[in-house]
C-alpha cells in the first residue's frame, strides 16, 4: 500500500525588510523621523546638477540604445513526469535546467553618484572629470552602511528565515580595498559558507530524514564550491562541486564539463559558477552570504522532496594592482531531489539537480567568455547610458528573473 502524502507545507510568512525594524525601534526612541530627508548643502547640489548633466549628454550622444536586459537560459527542458523511477534506470530525454540574468551597471551613473553625494559630495567631487574636489572616500559612519562611528562593524543580522518583503535600506559609504561593503547592505551579512544554515531535517513524503539530511549537506556543499572556493573564484576548474553531481545525470554533467573547458555563448559556466579572471581584478575581503534553504514534499510523486536554496553572494573587488573597488552580486536559486532510494534511483553520496537559476548583479553582459567582467566607476563615466528596467540586485522579496535579455542594476 502507498504511503500516504505528507501534508502541503505552510506558505512562508513575510518578514520585513532587514533593516526596517531596527530603523522603526531608532525613530520611535528618539521621538522624531531620524530618517527624514535632510536639505541637501549647496555643493552637494552643484554635484548633483553637473551628474545629471553629464548623464543626460552621454543619453543624447548615444541615444539610450544599448544591450539588452540580463539573460535567462535553460540548458535543457525539465524532465517529463515520471523521471528518476525504480528499479530499473531508464535514460530520459531532456536535462536539469539552468538560467542565468546578467545585470550590468551601466546606464546608472546618475543614481549611483546622487546616492554618494549626499554622503560625501568631496568624493564625489574628485570622480568627475577635471574633478571640482580633491580628496578620497571615507567609510561612513551610518548603521545602516554595516559600520558605526568608531569604524567598526556592526553586529550581522539575523538569519534569513523567510522571503523579505522588500529591499533592504540604502547604505551609506564608497568601498574601498580595506572595506569593499561600506554603502552595501552586505556589509551586515555574514560571510562564507557558515552562512549556509540547514533546516533540521525530518522525514518529508516518505523520504527519510537521513536522507534528507545527506542532501541537505550535499547542497551547502555545491553551494560553497561553485561560489566560494577560492581557486573556482580565480578562474580555475569546480572539480569538487562538479564531483558531486550526479553521474547519472550524464548529459548535464556533460555540459557543466564541456561550459568549464570550451565555454560559449549557449553554454556559459558562470550559469552555475562564480569565476573572475585574476588578471583583470583582484578579490578583497571575505564573501558575504544571505539566504535560506528549505524542503517540501514532491507532490508528482511518492519518496520525493525537493530542496531549495535561494542565496546571494556579495564579492568586494579590485582592478587588479588598483585601488578601484567595486562590488558584484550573484544570486544563486538551486533545487535538488531527495529521494526514497527502495523507490527511485540516483547514487549515493551524489546531487540529483533539478533546476539551477542565477542572476548576476554588475555584469559587463560578455556572452562566453567563462568569466563575470565586473565594471567599476570611473567605467561608466565614459560609458553609454544602457536602456531597459532597473533592478536592485539586493532584492530578494521576489523570485529570480526569467527574462532574456540584459539590463542594470540600481545599486553595488
Amino acid at each position: 500500500m502507498a504511503e500516504k502524502p505528507s501534508e502541503e507545507p505552510r506558505p512562508e510568512s513575510a518578514a520585513p525588510p532587514d533593516d526596517a525594524w531596527e530603523q522603526f525601534l531608532r525613530d520611535s526612541e528618539a521621538g522624531v523621523p531620524a530618517s527624514a530627508p535632510k536639505e541637501p548643502s549647496a555643493r552637494a547640489r552643484m554635484v548633483t546638477e553637473r551628474l545629471r548633466a553629464l548623464d543626460e549628454a552621454q543619453a543624447a550622444a548615444a541615444g539610450r540604445k544599448g544591450r539588452r536586459f540580463g539573460r535567462s537560459r535553460p540548458v535543457a527542458p525539465a524532465r517529463p513526469e515520471g523521471w528518476r523511477t525504480g528499479p530499473a534506470w531508464r535514460e530520459m530525454d531532456g536535462r536539469a535546467s539552468r538560467r542565468r540574468t546578467v545585470w550590468s551597471v551601466v546606464g546608472v551613473l546618475t543614481a549611483a553618484a546622487l546616492a554618494v553625494v549626499a554622503v560625501n559630495p568631496s568624493a564625489a567631487l574628485s570622480w568627475l572629470p577635471g574633478g571640482l574636489g580633491g580628496g578620497g572616500a571615507d567609510a561612513s559612519g551610518a548603521s545602516a552602511s554595516g559600520v558605526d562611528a568608531s569604524g567598526v562593524e556592526a553586529s550581522p543580522l539575523a538569519p534569513e528565515t523567510a522571503r523579505p518583503t522588500g529591499a533592504p535600506g540604502e547604505a551609506e559609504g564608497i568601498p574601498t580595498r580595506e572595506r569593499p561593503f561600506t554603502g552595501s547592505p552586505a556589509a551586515r551579512w555574514e560571510a562564507g559558507a557558515d552562512a549556509i544554515r540547514l533546516p533540521r531535517a525530518k522525514a518529508v513524503n516518505g523520504v527519510p530524514a537521513a536522507r534528507i539530511e545527506e542532501a541537505l549537506r550535499g547542497t551547502k556543499e555545491f553551494l560553497a564550491a561553485a561560489n566560494l572556493d577560492p581557486a573556482v573564484l580565480k578562474g580555475g576548474e569546480p572539480v569538487k562541486a562538479l564531483a558531486l553531481v550526479d553521474p547519472l545525470e550524464a548529459d548535464y554533467l556533460a555540459d557543466l564539463r564541456a561550459a568549464v573547458r570550451r565555454p560559449t555563448e549557449d553554454n556559459d559556466p558562470v550559469s552555475a559558477f562564480t569565476r573572475f579572471d585574476p588578471e583583470k581584478v583582484d578579490l578583497v575581503g571575505d564573501v558575504r552570504v544571505r539566504g535560506r534553504m528549505t524542503v517540501a514534499p514532491d507532490t508528482a510523486a511518492e519518496g520525493r522532496a525537493l530542496i531549495t536554496a535561494d542565496y546571494t553572494f556579495v564579492y568586494g573587488v579590485a582592478r587588479a594592482g588598483g585601488d578601484e573597488t567595486t562590488r558584484v552580486i550573484v544570486r544563486r536559486v538551486l533545487q535538488v531531489d531527495a529521494a526514497d532510494p527502495s523507490r527511485h534511483q540516483g547514487t549515493e553520496g551524489r546531487l540529483w539537480i533539478r533546476d539551477l537559476a542565477s542572476e548576476i548583479g554588475n555584469d559587463d553582459c560578455r556572452e562566453g567568455d567563462g568569466l563575470i567582467n565586473p565594471s567599476f566607476f570611473s567605467d561608466l563615466l565614459s560609458a553609454s547610458p544602457q536602456a531597459g528596467e532597473t533592478r536592485d540586485p539586493y532584492d530578494r522579496s521576489t523570485g529570480v528573473s526569467r527574462e532574456d535579455e540584459c539590463g542594470v542594476v540600481s545599486r553595488t
